[in-house]
């Protein structure tokens, strides 16, 4: 299979080379940076800088997954037009670039997030529930996805991976929180209530993978596992899986005096479900959280 990957580079693009290499595919990976692309992504990935190099060499899929990091830093004005321009401004770039050619992939796998419904409370969210609060996160998701599913004008398959929060022992939300934790300094976020919607690395490109493979597949799909918890939770079960304390908490008023908006996202969280993906005949291989942390633990 021959695939273009943009956001190759980063943490879910850099596995899914190595997965897809392993089973013989073609890959090309568009990337500001082309020349990092063969020691990042693996040495027989070729590294595009503009998607005119491809000519009108024939494709069987597009997986984009472009995007800078979104809770890196507070929500600016520069942030948030970078933020819009890295996933949809380029998004329509792949639009403009699939209209002219000859022979078009038959499936466009686009990035998303579950922050499309933005702070869902209590509610379970499946695929079928439509936004609960609309805040800057939410709105530069549903921008994301109604711009991935113009590519159905040209024939494309489009799905929309609503993607939780992933946890991987190399890069991503864990390690960023691998270093209080140790220090002992670890703890739930605010009042702890908050719901956490969660998906191994394994899991999320193991469905990604099953999405791009199952012809029937298209629209939203929630990429977490089936049993979201809660922050408190998660804080003491990342401590015990570290074999360090747990009972920092950090206040709700100084992430909001500090990050501003952007404190909503971690204030805030979705009782997101997989209902799709179970519906499909998906199986995740990390179902509960104790065994991912512990997996990942010994990674760590």
């Amino acid at each position: 299979m021959r695939i273009l990957l943009t956001g190759g580079t980063g943490l879910i693009g850099r596995k899914l080379c190595q997965y897809w290499l392993k089973q013989g595919f073609q890959l090309t990976v568009w990337s500001r940076r082309p020349d990092r692309v063969a020691a990042l992504c693996g040495t027989s990935v070729r590294g595009i800088a503009r998607l005119e190099e491809l000519g009108q060499e024939p494709l069987d899929a597009i997986v984009n997954l472009a995007g800078e990091p979104i809770a890196d830093r507070p929500w600016t004005g520069k942030r948030r037009a970078l933020l819009w321009a890295s996933r949809i401004t380029l998004t329509e770039q792949l639009l403009a670039w699939l209209e002219t050619r000859q022979q078009r992939p038959s499936v466009l796998i686009s990035g998303s997030a579950v922050g499309w419904y933005g702070d869902s409370g209590e509610r379970e969210i499946t695929e079928q529930s439509q936004p609960v609060t609309q805040d800057f996160a939410s709105q530069l998701c549903q921008a994301w996805e109604e711009t991935a599913q113009r590519a159905q004008a040209f024939g494309l398959r489009v799905v929309c991976v609503r993607t939780g929060l992933v946890l991987a022992s190399e890069g991503g939300f864990l390690t960023k929180l691998r270093l209080p934790f140790k220090l002992g300094v670890g703890g739930p976020i605010g009042n702890g209530r908050q719901w956490m919607p969660w998906v191994h690395i394994d899991d999320q490109i193991a469905l990604i993978d099953f999405l791009l493979k199952h012809d029937d597949a298209s629209g939203p799909y929630n990429a977490c596992a089936p049993t979201p918890v809660r922050n408190r939770e998660f804080a003491r079960l990342l401590g015990k899986a570290l074999h360090r304390p747990a009972f920092m908490p950090l206040p709700a008023l100084l992430l909001k005096a500090g990050l501003g908006e952007l404190s909503g996202l971690l204030l805030g969280g979705q009782r997101a479900l997989p209902q799709r993906l179970l519906a499909q005949g998906f199986t995740f291989r990390f179902t509960d959280l104790p065994t991912a942390l512990d997996d990942l633990s010994r990674r760590l």
